[in-house]
């Protein structure tokens, strides 16, 4: 393709000079001024790719275009910079780069070829677990025990850092991915090789966590995609997309004293997930962007996909280089920031032109109260003030005997009541609040508040810190915070996502034994973003997310019952009562604490050895062959993707006389269909597990196993609070078998249906696979025999992971669904093959009394996705790509 658009520019530095791509010749013939931050830089990414396959002249002038008063059906190409990855996800990834060496060099291709193609880079994060807490020396137990669980799946990482190019591991006990992110790898500009010359270009990425969005907050653009997408991307496939509608998000006035960042995040999750903004770009401006730290902002942008976007986006301003100076980024690369931004007309101060979007929302800071949310959905936000009897309702819908109900339990040599409603778990937890100075300084001044009047935290209430960064822990000592954090039971527990992704750990034998034997309606709160039935822990019913500072007040409190904004929370030394507000730190102290202990000197000095880890890191053999030799591992296994795959690829084939597996409601999360967290002990997972040879205590959370198909296939559809309708009365892996009518697990029952020759469906409700970017969500669904999806609606990534491994994503057509059309799952389905570009087919349903048809939307969006749904998958599209062998 030609390069009529393409316009090269001169970017002037110091002490160099780069090419960067210019928007002349498009401003010529467009105001470019019109369109938001985020459509400039995919303009710019569509230019610099003017000359690929992949891009089309079309596509760039109907972005330059920017109409907003019509529905675009345009779909682009997007080449990341670079990709993310966190070890949960990032272990399978590299497991299928591994056994893709495998295949392509089984099928006569170079196995060198499957390589990354931009930086990627993967910090271990999601393998501590919360086994020791509320002791001086938790930290070191804890990371002891996670890598002693986890050697072999560090091996592999240590293999995989010295067999692929362009490939960074970030040790263990570093901190959050996103928090690294944001304080270390973000470039915001890169300086980097394109087409043999030194460019200045966008830092752009996608990950294989949702919450990869919180880096919108520095001005990156970068969402969470699936670990099948990001391994394309990885190999230099671009991310297919349609033009994005843009919300403009307009804030204005400021927050009031004793709100924090996290009740505003909390509002503004719950507004956008109101307005819906599913698959949108939510960009966000307006004279309140000043009052916003970097910290608010990262706050808020972690949070898209709590309220639904692709990303919640912020532009490059002032109030960014003061970060990356305050992180300690080199003079040199802060002043290329700032140029850049500046030519290429993306940099925001109050001269910029207010941009024009497809939908605006206004939203004044002012109007934010304290708030939690819960009791397991982030966007179901509680003022404060009303969060007691929220619970008290909730807890009487849901079947509690009574809100008094209770058990007495004897630990530690006290006796005291365990109730409904009572805290078993408070955790300062997650990437969304851990990044901000703020909260943490806040939760650390109310727990000096408590221990100057001796107070305590509830003997019942396991409490811990898990901090997104060694800076966090560094600062809170810098303020002489720690010592009264640990006086409350909240000592650092670890560097990494615990509670918040379900690696909260056991509860003590004495509460967990009383919970169960009495059916209590227990609570946790956590400063998290995720608080989904089932993920925290499988004791606790109901979960609320809520700042640093209440999560300490609760863990004093002790119970969801109590209204923590009138009622006395606990007595003192002396007996006398103590409220809320004789904690609560102001808003003065909190931020003279925070200019006083962060400085860039602690980022410097944190971040200088990043990649270095400790000594059982370093100790660790990962062996240097180019192509893995897969051990005996039931962590590491090769995995059956690619077995007998063809050279080319078969054509579509219909499905005739499918069975449904599974049928499911509304909110069906990727927590739902694969489980993190504890392997249950009556699991089909933990049935193989001890046919290995490991023993419970070994089992490790299902995360951490991510990289042995074996066990996730067992975990898909396993989660303790999945209702598989065709198994009423049960929970977990249950379903029931047609046409015998046989009782049995959803395993059991696919590997029955594999063995009968017969392909099966899911059945499901609206926001189907909502949650985590999981990948085996749709892989562990396609090793049961899982072929077809119909749903009422899909959360964008988990129906783009579908695609990516083959799997037909259906969509029932508006105000239809499985129940409108009397679907028992019972039935058997007939589905006709799909072709390129077809956007309706319709499914013969047959039963014992009728036979009926149901016309379907077809939910592949894209050229691109036919392409890797025809392949029967991405990767083995890639593989077919690299020996040029593609239809």
């Amino acid at each position: 393709m030609s390069t009529q658009w393409k316009s090269i520019a001169k970017l002037q530095l110091k002490d160099k000079t780069l090419n960067s791509i210019s928007f002349d010749k498009l401003e010529s013939q467009f105001n470019l001024s019109r369109l938001p931050y985020a459509a400039k830089i995919l303009l710019e990414n569509l230019l610099r790719h003017e000359d690929r396959p992949f891009v089309q002249e079309d596509d760039i002038l109907t972005l330059a275009k920017w109409d907003t008063s019509s529905d675009q059906d345009q779909e682009i190409s997007f080449v990341p910079a670079r990709v993310v990855l966190q070890d949960f996800t990032g272990v399978p990834a590299i497991v299928d780069l591994a056994a893709m060496r495998d295949a392509i060099s089984s099928l006569g291709g170079d196995a060198q070829k499957i390589n990354p193609f931009n930086p990627v880079e993967l910090v271990i994060d999601h393998s501590v677990m919360v086994d020791h807490f509320a002791t001086e020396d938790a930290l070191k137990k804890n990371t002891d025990i996670e890598v002693e669980r986890n050697k072999e799946r560090y091996q592999f990482l240590k293999w995989g850092q010295s067999a692929f190019d362009n490939f960074k591991v970030v040790p263990p006990g570093r901190g959050i991915v996103h928090q690294v992110n944001l304080e270390y790898l973000a470039r915001c500009v890169f300086e980097g090789d394109f087409d043999g010359e030194k460019w200045a270009y966008p830092d752009t990425l996608v990950g294989t966590d949702s919450h990869t969005t919180m880096i919108n907050g520095l001005g990156v653009l970068g969402w969470g995609v699936g670990g099948i997408e990001a391994e394309a991307a990885m190999l230099g496939q671009p991310v297919t997309m349609l033009i994005p509608k843009v919300v403009g998000f307009k804030l204005s006035g400021k927050l009031n004293p004793g709100v924090t960042a996290t009740d505003l995040v909390l509002t503004i999750t719950e507004q956008l997930r109101s307005h819906g903004v599913v698959g949108k770009f939510v960009e966000f401006y307006g004279k309140g962007l000043s009052q916003l730290s970097l910290a608010d902002r990262a706050t808020i942008a972690n949070m898209a996909p709590e309220y639904g976007a692709t990303c919640g986006i912020f532009p490059l301003d002032k109030e960014s280089l003061n970060y990356l100076n305050l992180t300690g980024r080199d003079s040199a690369d802060i002043d290329r920031v700032e140029a850049y931004a500046k030519q290429l007309g993306i940099w925001h101060d109050h001269a910029t032109p207010e941009a024009e979007y497809h939908e605006q929302l206004e939203f004044d800071l002012a109007s934010v109260v304290p708030s939690i949310a819960g009791p397991k959905r982030p966007q179901d936000r509680i003022a404060l003030d009303e969060a007691a009897t929220a619970y008290k309702d909730w807890s009487a819908l849901n079947g509690a005997d009574s809100i008094d109900k209770k058990a007495k339990v004897t630990k530690d040599g006290k006796e005291f009541d365990l109730k409904n409603g009572s805290v078993v778990i408070a955790a300062i937890t997650s990437c969304t609040n851990t990044s901000n100075p703020s909260v943490l300084v806040a939760a650390g001044l109310l727990a000096r508040n408590a221990a100057k009047l001796g107070i305590k935290s509830k003997p019942w209430v396991k409490t811990s810190l898990a901090p997104g960064s060694q800076v966090v822990t560094e600062y809170l000592e810098n303020a002489g915070l720690m010592d009264d954090l640990e006086a409350l039971g909240f000592n650092l527990v670890g560097y990494g996502c615990t509670t918040c992704i379900g690696n909260s750990g056991p509860l003590p034998t004495e509460i967990g034994d009383t919970i169960r034997k009495n059916d209590l309606s227990v609570t946790s709160v956590l400063s998290g973003n995720r608080n989904f039935e089932g993920r925290i822990h499988a004791d606790i019913a109901a979960n609320y997310l809520a700042s640093p500072p209440l999560v300490v007040a609760y863990a004093i409190a002790g119970n969801m019952n109590i209204d923590i904004t009138k009622d006395a929370i606990c007595k003192d030394a002396d007996g006398n009562d103590i409220y809320l507000k004789d904690l609560w730190p102001t808003d003065k102290e909190i931020k003279e604490v925070v200019e006083k202990s962060i400085s860039r000197s602690i980022f410097t000095d944190k971040y200088s050895d990043v990649f270095n880890g400790d000594d059982s890191w370093n100790e660790l053999d990962g062996g240097s062959q180019s192509i893995y030799q897969w051990p005996d591992s039931t962590y590491i296994k090769q995995p059956p993707f690619f077995t007998d795959m063809s050279k080319s690829a078969k054509p579509v084939e219909p499905i005739s006389d499918a069975a449904c597996l599974v049928k499911v409601g509304d909110s069906i999360t990727t927590d739902h269909i694969s489980p993190a967290g504890t392997i249950a002990d009556d699991s089909p997972a933990a049935k193989y597990l001890k046919e290995q040879g490991i023993t419970n205590k070994d089992f490790n959370s299902y995360g951490s196993r991510r990289g042995n198909h074996e066990v996730m296939m067992r975990g898909t559809f396993a989660n303790v609070r999945l209702q598989n309708q065709l198994a009423p009365g049960t929970t977990g892996s249950a379903t029931t078998h047609y046409p015998s009518n046989k009782p049995m697990s959803i395993f059991d029952a696919a590997m029955l249906y594999q063995e009968e020759q017969v392909d099966t469906v899911v059945l499901a409700g609206k926001e189907y696979g909502t949650g985590s970017s999981r990948d085996w969500a749709a892989k562990g669904p396609s090793l049961l025999g899982i072929k077809v999806v119909m749903a009422e609606s899909y959360e964008r990534i988990h129906r783009s992971n579908l695609i990516g491994m083959g799997i037909l994503p259906l969509q029932f057509k508006p105000g239809e669904s499985a129940d409108v059309h009397g679907l028992t799952g019972k039935e058997r389905f007939d589905i006709p093959a799909v072709e390129a570009s077809q956007k309706e087919l319709v499914v013969r349903v047959k039963s014992d009394k009728e036979t009926k048809e149901i016309t379907f939307d077809i939910r592949i969006d894209t050229a691109n996705e036919f392409d890797y749904f025809s392949n029967g998958g991405i990767l083995s599209y890639v593989i077919r790509n690299m020996l040029g062998t593609l239809s």
